[in-house]
C-alpha cells in the first residue's frame, strides 16, 4: 500500500512574537518588506524548506523542514504586520516622500511580496535539487543570508518597538542554521559509515 503521509498544522491565531509597533516609519517599512519577499526573506524559507522536505531521507529530516518552514510562514506574518504598522493611515505625500509611490500606484496601501527595491518575488530565489546534502546547504546560506539581513536592518532601525521584533526574527535565523547544520552532520555520518543514500 505505499507510504502514508500524515500532515499536521495548527494556526494558532497570535504572532511567534507581540508587535506594538506605534510609530509611523514609511522608509523602514520599504526596507523590512525585503524580509517577506526579497531573496534572503521569509515567504521564500518557508516554500524552500517544504520543497526541500521530500527529498529527505527519513521522518526526522522531513519533520525538521517541515517544521522549520511552518515557523517561516509565522515569520512572513509578522513582517507583513510590520509594514501595515509603520505604514498605518500613511498619506499619498508621505508615501511619495518614503518612493513608496510605486508601490501604491500598484498596490495600494496591500502588503505585496517584494524586496526593498520593489522587485517582487520569485521562486527563482531557490533551488531544489533533490540532493540531500546540496539542498540543505542550501537551507544553511539562506538562514545565514536572512540573519545578515535582519541585522542590517537593526542597524538602521531606532525605535525599540521595531528593534525588538527584529532581534528575535534574527535568533531564530541563527536556531534554524544550528538545526539544519545538526541535521547535515547527522547525515554526512550516516553516509559515511554506509547507512544512507
Amino acid at each position: 500500500m505505499g507510504r502514508k503521509w500524515f500532515i499536521m498544522f495548527k494556526y494558532q491565531k497570535m504572532l511567534p512574537y507581540p508587535l506594538s509597533i506605534k510609530k509611523r516609519d514609511l522608509k523602514m517599512a520599504k526596507l523590512i518588506i525585503t524580509q517577506l519577499g526579497g531573496y534572503a526573506g521569509e515567504l521564500g524559507a518557508s516554500l524552500r524548506y517544504f520543497s526541500h522536505k521530500f527529498n529527505m531521507p527519513d521522518d526526522k529530516g522531513r519533520s525538521l523542514l517541515n517544521d522549520i518552514a511552518t515557523e517561516e510562514l509565522g515569520h512572513a506574518e509578522m513582517i507583513s504586520t510590520m509594514v501595515h504598522m509603520l505604514t498605518k493611515d500613511a498619506t499619498l505625500e508621505e508615501l511619495k516622500e518614503a518612493g513608496l509611490e510605486g508601490m501604491y500606484t500598484e498596490h495600494g496601501k496591500g502588503i505585496y511580496p517584494s524586496d526593498a527595491n520593489g522587485v517582487p518575488f520569485s521562486a527563482e530565489t531557490f533551488a531544489s535539487t533533490g540532493d540531500v546534502f546540496a539542498d540543505l546547504s542550501e537551507d544553511m546560506a539562506a538562514e545565514q543570508k536572512a540573519r545578515a539581513a535582519y541585522e542590517r536592518l537593526i542597524n538602521q532601525a531606532t525605535d525599540p518597538d521595531l528593534i525588538n521584533p527584529l532581534l528575535f526574527l534574527r535568533q531564530r535565523e541563527i536556531v534554524h542554521f544550528n538545526r539544519f547544520k545538526e541535521l547535515y552532520d547527522f547525515y554526512r555520518k550516516q553516509c559515511n559509515e554506509g547507512k544512507m543514500i
